[in-house]
Formats: C-alpha cells, structure tokens, sequence
C-alpha cells in the first residue's frame, strides 16, 4: 500500500504536516476526516530502499538451509512470518537475510508464500516457486518442502562431487604454471647472460625458451591484460552455458567431461521431474520448468520440444526417443514403463539414483585417470626446458 506525505488542517484552523498508508488521495481524505482533519496538499512519499552491499547471489547450501528449517518449523506449527523471522536471523549472507525479511513482511500483510517467492527470480527459481505454489494449493506444503529439501540435497552433493574432482587437475595445474613462469623470470636471464658471455650457437629449442623468457620479462603487463581478458570469457561461457551450441557440443564430445555432463543432466532431470510430478505440478508445466533449469542446450532443447509434443498427446517416452544423443534409450524405456503403470515418479526417482551413482564412480575415478595425463604433460615440460638448457652446455664442452 503506497504510503503519503501530506498537510492538512484541523477544526481549529491548525496546520499538521504527517504520513498515512492509503489505497490513493480519495481514501487518504476520508481517512483524515475521521480524525478530524481537512486534506490540503498529499505526495506518495519516497520509498527508502536498504542498500545492499553483499556481492553474487544466494548460495544452494543457504537455499537448503532455508528449505529444510521452514519445513521443520511448519511440521511444529510455527506461523510462516515467524518460521521465517526465526531463519532470517541465522542466513550467513546478508542479502539472504534482507529477502527473508521483505518476505516476511509481505506474507504479514496476506500474501502467499510462493507470490513473496516469486518476487525474487534470481534467488527462487520457477521449479522452487510452482512446487510452493502447488503445496499452498493443495494444503501440502510441508510434504512439498520435504520433496524439496530431497531434491536440493541431491543436487548440492552432486554438485559438490564434480567440483572436487575438477579442483585436482586445476590446483595442478595452476602450480605448475606458476612454477614456469618464476623459472622463466628468475633462472632463464642468468642462463641466458651465461650462453651470451660463453659466446656458443644455441640450439632452436634453447632459442625459443630465451625468447619466451624475453617477453615474460619486457612484457609482463601484457600477460596481465590477458589474463584478465581470459578470465571475463571464461566468466561469460560460463554465464552463457545452455544458449551455446558450440560450446555444449564440444563439451558433450571430451571424453570423461561427456559423461559427467551427460549423466548430471540426466539425474537432475529425473529427480526434478519426479519432485515436480510428486507435488502435483502438471506433466507439460513440469517438462517447462525443467527446460529453464538445465544448463545444457542439447538438454534444454530436449525438453522444451518434450513439453511441445506432450501437450499435444504425445507419450513423454515417445518424444525422449527421438533424443538418444542426449537421453539413452535405457531412459526414455524406463519411463514408458513408468507411464505403462502408472509409477512414473518413483521409476524417475531410481534412475536419478542410478545416474547420480554412476557420477560418483566416475569422479572418484577421476583422478586414477587424470594422474597419468598430468605426469606426461609435466614430465614434457620439465624434460623440455631441461635439455633446452643443458644441452648449449654439452655443445660447449664437446668443442673443448
């Protein structure tokens, strides 16, 4: 309700000056009248919006906290703004905190939970938002946010797996990297004074190192520039995943990379489809929700041509069938089995079990794969900077 600044006068020829909440003017005149008071002049006063200084977005583990607690406190009986007063006090990130707070006030002053929700897009997602909406339609939001809290879980630990199976082959990586780049500033010049002094023909290899060595050194601030450069694209492919076809495609054919990215889009589809089924979301908004989700374009393109061809009395099985690059055949013969007997979510639910368990395997064997491919690419670069220095050496010693 918009909130005025207004003068009036009163019986007495009194000037006041205040601020009312009011639908518009006309109510804001009948408001003062009932105090006693005659409306001269009214503006809607200028809302004070909290200034925010928290950095990125809410984090998953935050969201599950938040999912999981309100779920427990409604099981107790505890009123929404009060469950939510209680877990804003305990939200890590500042930003989270304020959302809970706005949210409570709006639920306050009688708006639903998934209306206050569906306020903020980038913290609430469509799949969080119309999962609530259905609990609060069917008077099952407790079961609804159990259903939540089980599929958030599963896709943090998932998450959570295929980072830290990824942060092996970075961390080495990036040492190794700066290993070069310290021998290329510190040991390089010496060396190179040394064969200049020395006064020998240098071999291609030793030439190259040199020259390399030489434009580390003159040119530093370049290799800041594009590093910089590099880390904005990096950002950007990142932000831009599931509207590249380029990149997803290359993607999908990197060997391990393929079946992570494949066997992680698979699960979440399964669980989330399942989780949305389960709360009574229907087949075509569910497949929609899903398609905004997902962060593959082969994935994403999948499903929105799912909820096209559903909605038009096609078999979801039928449709996936025409998907075998992106969703096995294995997959969309479970679900016709499924549709066949009318247990669709649960059969959704164990292939995301199967498909996060193969995941796992992957990722744990992630590294017995990796540490090979590292040791020959440091093994190469170690043996090539070795013979690229000593051999001028060798050359110098035979001519003696």
């Amino acid at each position: 309700m918009p909130r005025y600044f207004y003068v009036s006068t009163s019986k007495e020829g009194e000037t006041r000056k205040g601020t009312l909440e009011a639908e518009n003017e006309k109510e804001l005149a009948k408001a003062l009248r009932n105090k006693g008071e005659l409306l001269i002049s009214a503006s809607l006063e200028k809302s004070k919006k909290k200034l925010n200084f928290s950095i990125g977005g809410v984090s998953l583990k935050e969201k599950l906290f938040f999912t999981r607690n309100l779920a427990l406190m409604i099981r107790a009986g505890i009123s929404l703004p009060k469950a939510l007063g209680i877990i804003s006090l305990q939200a890590e990130s500042p930003k989270f905190k304020d959302i809970l707070i706005e949210i409570k006030e709006r639920i306050t002053k009688g708006k639903k939970l998934s209306e206050s929700l569906k306020e903020y897009p980038s913290t609430f997602s469509d799949l969080f938002c119309n999962m609530i909406e259905t609990g609060e339609e069917t008077g099952n939001l407790e079961e609804v946010l159990k259903d939540l809290t089980k599929q958030m879980e599963k896709t943090y630990e998932l998450k959570s797996k295929v980072k830290s199976a990824m942060m092996y082959p970075a961390v080495i990586l990036v040492a190794m990297t700066g290993i070069g780049i310290l021998m290329l500033v510190m040991v390089v010049p010496q060396l190179s004074q040394t064969f200049e002094d020395l006064g020998i023909e240098l071999p291609l290899t030793t030439r190259i190192i040199l020259l390399l060595a030489d434009i580390v050194v003159i040119y530093w601030y370049l290799f800041l520039v594009l590093f910089a450069v590099l880390a904005l694209v990096f950002r950007k492919v990142i932000k831009s995943r599931g509207k590249s076809k380029l990149i997803d495609k290359v993607l999908l054919k990197v060997p391990v990379v393929s079946a992570i990215i494949k066997k992680t889009n698979i699960a979440y589809t399964a669980r989330t489809l399942s989780a949305l089924i389960n709360s009574g979301v229907p087949i075509v908004r569910s497949l929609e929700i899903i398609s905004g989700s997902l962060s593959n374009y082969y994935f994403k393109e999948a499903m929105v041509s799912a909820s096209k061809e559903v909605s038009k009395g096609k078999k979801l099985s039928e449709v996936l069938r025409s998907f075998p690059e992106v969703y096995p055949v294995t997959f969309s013969e479970m679900i016709a089995i499924g549709e066949e007997t009318g247990e669709t979510s649960s059969i959704l639910e164990k292939i995301a079990d199967f498909s996060e368990d193969e995941v796992t395997n992957i990722t744990d064997n992630l590294s017995s794969i990796i540490e090979p491919v590292l040791m020959i690419i440091i093994g190469s670069a170690i043996g090539f900077f070795a013979v690229s220095m000593i051999q001028p050496m060798y050359s110098m010693l035979e001519g003696i």
